[in-house]
């Protein structure tokens, strides 16, 4: 037969191992649902292939945007990372630094819809908006800590602004 304080010690130490296996597998379960949450990633990371290119609506009307410029990026690949943006000039970045925010339409393209109105009073940055595919008021925006800011049309449609054109880019 075993000594009381014996049995007291072994039902204590069962108890013991119980409770690290219950706070072992707890933190095995919340680990493997932060691994997949961080194996998604956030919604911009991906491939992202330039589909087509319109004269930007701020473009001086009298002088033709350079076409080499839009002919060289068509069909290429931006890779939106989250460590780096990788992709051809001006768009690689070796450390974005990446805030995802809204913007009003006034503010699209580093506030070049705002400026029109300030030049002219009858410009309308909704409007202009609206007829680049951006629907609503708030427009979600990544702001990559380079030099260009990626406007986001829907979840697989993003555009950019880049010396007088916009350039519309699918998520592959």
């Amino acid at each position: 037969m075993m000594n009381p304080d014996a049995a007291r010690r072994v039902q204590a130490m069962k108890g013991s191992c119980r409770m690290k296996f219950i706070h072992l597998a707890c933190l095995l379960a919340s680990l493997g649902m932060a691994g997949s949450a961080v194996a998604a990633g956030p919604f911009f990371v991906g491939n992202w292939t330039f589909t087509t290119a319109v004269v930007a609506p701020w473009a001086d009307p009298h002088r033709k945007p350079d076409d080499v410029e839009r002919a060289r990026l068509m069909g290429r690949t931006v890779a939106l990372k989250t460590g780096e943006i990788s992709g051809p000039r001006p768009f690689a970045c070796a450390k974005p630094r990446y805030k995802v925010t809204d913007y009003g339409p006034d503010m699209l393209f580093q506030g070049a819809f705002d400026e029109m109105r300030s030049a002219d009073g009858k410009v309308d940055p909704k409007a202009l908006a609206a007829s680049l595919g951006f629907v609503g008021s708030r427009i979600r925006t990544l702001e990559t800590g380079c030099e260009i800011d990626v406007h986001f049309v829907d979840d697989t449609t993003a555009e950019i602004g880049l010396n007088d054109y916009v350039y519309t880019l699918k998520k592959r």
